[in-house]
């Protein structure tokens, strides 16, 4: 389960880097707080669905991009 939770985490921070949000926008944007981004983004914490949505869309990403070959 950490593997996967990594590994998504690992696809929010390359997205988010590849559109030049900052950890700080994409909170702001999704309404998190821009630690949270950060432990999602390094797999520390285990997100909610909901706030995976939310970060997809302010990305541009659906979840189903999120997760392809998981």
């Amino acid at each position: 389960m950490e593997y996967l939770f990594k590994t998504i985490g690992k696809r929010i921070a390359c997205k988010r880097k590849k559109i030049n949000f900052s950890q700080e926008k994409l909170a702001e944007t999704v309404g998190l707080h821009r630690n949270y981004i950060g432990y999602i983004e390094r797999g520390e914490k285990h997100v909610s669905i909901e706030n995976l949505q939310k970060i997809a869309r302010a990305l541009g990403l659906t979840l189903e991009e999120l997760f392809k070959g998981l």
